[in-house]
């Protein structure tokens, strides 16, 4: 990952606000709280809101992002909510996570860039469980339209880092699909997700 990813992610988590909020996504909350707790994984963290919503709930969280600012903002929003969690700053490949380490892994808003984004995937699901669960809401392809008419709802503006429902299939062929859909919502998430959007939403049992 160069320097000026992790330069822009720690400039944007910089501040005292939340960019994206305090507060869970809200199909992560739907999701999450039909489960029973256990070990999750946070890829992609940034500040936090998710993982602490999770611990809340009980679970053991894991996460990692490549911004320290991140992880600064994800510590200080557990010590406020009184629960901890376990968070590492680097990249997927530096990180010793363990083959089915994790009940349940969170993808939310993970835009990997294009050129690793398939074999993070790949990578990632060997630390899930047989029988864990997949959660997975990100920006699908056709959501640079809802960019295109406002920018306040935020999302990567390379289409190569967007998803679509075939490349959902190709990264992770070995789920029963529960969920996977492309979907119109309205997010309002902190500073940089405001307005309507296009996501995919995904929930996949690993076999």
């Amino acid at each position: 990952m160069n320097e000026a990813w992790v330069d822009r992610w720690n400039d944007r988590y910089s501040t005292d606000e939340f960019a994206y909020g305090e507060q869970p996504n809200n199909y992560l909350k739907e999701q999450l709280e039909q489960l029973n707790p256990g070990k999750i994984l946070f890829p992609a963290e940034g500040e936090g809101r998710n993982a602490v919503f999770a611990a809340r709930l009980g679970w053991e969280v894991s996460a990692f992002d490549i911004s320290i600012e991140g992880k600064n903002k994800a510590l200080q929003l557990a010590a406020n909510n009184q629960v901890s969690i376990d968070y590492q700053v680097g990249e997927l490949q530096e990180l010793n996570y363990n083959e089915e380490q994790f009940d349940a892994i969170a993808l939310i808003y993970a835009h990997f860039p294009a050129a690793i984004k398939s074999s993070y995937h790949k990578t990632i699901s060997r630390y899930l469980k047989k029988g864990g669960v997949i959660i997975f809401e990100a920006f699908s392809k056709n959501h640079l339209v809802y960019l295109a008419k406002n920018e306040k709802v935020g999302g990567p503006k390379e289409p190569g880092m967007l998803f679509s429902i075939e490349e959902i299939k190709a990264d992770f062929p070995n789920y029963e699909i529960i969920t996977l859909a492309e979907k119109e919502i309205e997010l309002n998430e902190g500073l940089f997700h405001n307005g309507l959007g296009s996501v995919i939403r995904f929930v996949g049992k690993k076999k």
